[in-house]
């Protein structure tokens, strides 16, 4: 029964509605902030490297490595391979578009998370609860979001994470999942007591290099077969429109697939990304806002393309429509769709790599997920607390998320995978219509950015002249460089 109500739950949720949510969403950021996601490309590279870490914050490329721990995770391998056997290499080109108009919602809730963050022992914290209390004064809102992300990234998604790792370290080495579960428990027992700098500093170098080393795989796997290349192009761009005579029928899933699997992997506009962007020590929050918008393209156009490239270069997939009995296209025979696909793919051009490559992928993708989760699980539970000190229950989180991780390498998670994906949902529904209501706000940010931009200055942000209220750290607690420097000379 309890399965059966979960499931009614999650399908409820996960609805088309939500799906057309966060696509129009993007489509109305996207025109609102007059594509940013072009306009400011070159700036969000180059703010990537900029600004350094502060006894109270991390740097933008810290912050950026803890958003991108959370959005590149086990949907980059499997969640690809799930589109395009539900909606054919035409849902690959969805993902991109989801992508780019994704950006443009990422950009509005890093903002907000870097406009209404604040200090709480000495370290900045922000994000949906933060901003829902301050930029919309709903506090029963700010709290509901706040326990629903407890509960969901401290309780449920991280078992199922551990789960996938220990699956495929079995599957790949024989390693029993006992073993696996004590190894992640004490790594990750070392990060977590180590608090959020040690988060932080342990992303910024996994995470580039996780990534990087995916994407080197995928540059030869393409390479190796570069004569498909030009195939494949052809016909992600022709099924994604019902041009191609094997697709044409299933348009519909190649839309819904895709958008569906862009939107659970980059994950903009769900009300992640703005709790690592809040930690960022910037001059203006729009500085971080760039710097998250640009992390959606690199899970999406990166590392997902990464994996659907592999995928279809090698013809490693097979299709079948939801609900249908029939394969369009079977080249693996009968298998689940997921991880295999691009185990099957780098085997076939470099056999014997396939397996391990793909479950120390999956280590380092999963791993560095539960890390953010977390790091979100965390920051809301020093929102609940921030004005009564509850220390035990920050052990009780710590303690409690090593035990599910363990639980979830020895046990079947698939129950916790269904609650994690209605906490992960109710989390997106709540901060869609949050960040839809602070359109103004996010807007005012941009356009203060851009004068100061314009005017040939390094943008520093002043709630008052911008017109913000509630912005209490920018209003009460920031002191630019300048006036730091300006306060030592007068010291001396």
């Amino acid at each position: 029964m309890l399965e059966l109500f979960v499931s009614w739950l999650n399908d409820i949720i996960w609805s088309d509605a939500l799906v057309y949510l966060c696509l129009g969403t993007g489509l109305f950021f996207t025109l609102a902030t007059r594509f940013l996601q072009l306009r400011h490309l070159k700036d969000m590279v180059l703010l990537m490297f900029q600004g350094k870490s502060s006894t109270a914050g991390v740097s933008s490329f810290q912050a950026l490595s803890m958003a991108l721990s959370g959005r590149v995770g086990t949907g980059n391998i499997a969640g690809v391979a799930t589109a395009i056997f539900y909606g054919g290499p035409g849902a690959v080109f969805w993902m991109w578009v989801i992508a780019f108009l994704g950006a443009s919602s990422g950009f509005v809730e890093a903002t907000l998370g870097q406009v209404y963050k604040s200090k709480l022992d000495g370290q900045y914290r922000g994000g949906p609860a933060y901003y829902i209390e301050k930029g919309l004064k709903l506090k029963w809102y700010a709290v509901l979001f706040a326990i629903v992300t407890v509960v969901a990234t401290g309780l449920f998604l991280p078992g199922v994470q551990a789960n996938s790792i220990a699956s495929a370290m079995n599957n790949a080495f024989g390693l029993s999942p006992l073993i696996t579960g004590i190894a992640l428990i004490i790594v990750l027992g070392t990060i977590i007591f180590g608090g959020v700098k040690r988060i932080a500093k342990v992303a910024q170098v996994v995470v580039p290099f996780m990534a990087l080393g995916y994407i080197l795989v995928a540059l030869l796997l393409i390479i190796l077969n570069i004569s498909e290349l030009p195939h494949v192009l052809k016909l992600i761009f022709k099924s994604a429109f019902g041009a191609d005579a094997a697709f044409g029928g299933i348009l519909g899933a190649a839309i819904a697939w895709g958008v569906k699997r862009g939107i659970y992997s980059n994950e903009a506009g769900q009300g992640t990304a703005p709790h690592a962007a809040a930690a960022a020590e910037v001059s203006h929050p729009a500085k971080q806002g760039l710097v998250q918008s640009f992390s959606v393209y690199i899970d999406t156009l990166f590392v997902c393309t990464a994996t659907a490239f592999m995928i279809l270069i090698t013809g490693m997939y097979n299709v079948q429509p939801e609900g249908s009995d029939q394969m369009i296209v079977n080249n693996l025979g009968k298998v689940e769709a997921g991880p295999i696909f691009t185990q099957a793919a780098v085997e076939s051009s470099l056999p014997g790599f396939g397996a391990p490559f793909v479950a120390i992928a999956l280590l380092f993708f999963a791993f560095t997920t539960i890390m953010a989760y977390y790091y979100m699980a965390e920051t809301n539970l020093a929102y609940i607390n921030r004005k009564t000190k509850r220390v035990w229950s920050e052990y009780l989180l710590k303690f409690g998320i090593l035990a599910v991780v363990l639980y979830g390498c020895i046990k079947n998670a698939e129950l916790a995978w269904t609650l994690g994906d209605i906490g992960v949902g109710s989390m997106a529904w709540l901060n869609i219509i949050a960040i839809l209501l602070l359109t103004k706000p996010a807007l005012r940010v941009l356009k203060d950015y851009e004068r100061q931009r314009k005017e040939g200055k390094d943008p520093v942000f002043d709630p008052v002249k911008a017109g913000i209220a509630n912005a209490d750290f920018w209003e009460n607690e920031y002191q630019p460089e300048s006036s730091v420097e300006s306060k030592q000379s007068q010291s001396s």
